[in-house]
């Protein structure tokens, strides 16, 4: 299981924060410190760092990190919004940044895309397919020039059925992808999952032409 290492001092982001990761899948240490969080690393997968700490500045916690020859992938949550805030960020041994205030749907999508940068996984920062276009990076859908509103695991969906080219993807290949270790998804949850797409990529519901299920999993027609 993927594990979050979770530096941020503030409990009303901290807190749901780690709910959702969990509903995502991965296991979560939490600490407001960065003396706290720096005895830790050791122990996770990826580091989501706020950088205004009460004890030690965000950046010499990356930093520190980094001087411990540790590749894990960084991800900066801050409220400066100053480019050079961000270039000093980054240049400090973060791979990524996310601004407060944040859409959760965009810092979980950056956090899966840093995960699998990190294992060695294939990435992506645009996909498409016929009318279909999905922004992995900046967590947007669209079909033409009309954006869809998406639930998290709705994205998902739709990320991997435009990954997969047109070709039916197994229903068990899409639940590992898309739910991972949560014990919510099942076929059942898959299917009402697959309705609500359909409905929001204007499909026609009783006979689609574009979100087809198949025996034994779905496909993305280019329509």
């Amino acid at each position: 299981m993927t594990t979050v290492l979770l530096v941020e001092d503030d409990p009303a982001i901290s807190e749901p924060l780690a709910r959702a990761f969990g509903r995502e899948g991965y296991a979560v240490l939490t600490h407001g410190t960065g003396k706290g969080a720096l005895e830790e690393v050791g122990s996770a997968d990826i580091i989501v760092l706020d950088l205004g700490l009460p004890d030690i500045d965000g950046l010499d916690v990356a930093r520190q990190v980094r001087a411990q020859g540790l590749t894990i992938p960084i991800l900066m949550l801050t409220a400066r919004s100053d480019d050079t805030d961000l270039v000093v960020g980054l240049d400090a041994g973060a791979d990524d940044y996310v601004t407060k205030p944040f859409r959760l749907a965009e810092l979980l999508a950056r956090v899966r895309a840093q995960v699998r940068r990190a294992s060695g996984e294939a990435t992506e920062d645009e996909l498409a397919l016929g009318q279909v276009r999905v922004d992995v990076a900046a967590h947007r859908a669209f079909v033409g020039s009309r954006e869809l509103q998406l639930t998290i695991r709705e994205f998902e969906l739709l990320r991997v059925l435009v990954r997969g080219g047109g070709a039916v993807v197994h229903s068990d290949d899409i639940l590992k992808e898309v739910w991972g270790e949560d014990p919510t998804g099942s076929p059942q949850t898959l299917e009402m999952h697959a309705t609500w797409l359909r409905r929001k990529l204007g499909d026609d519901e009783e006979a689609p032409g574009l979100l087809l299920a198949e025996a034994d999993g779905y496909r993305l027609a280019e329509g």
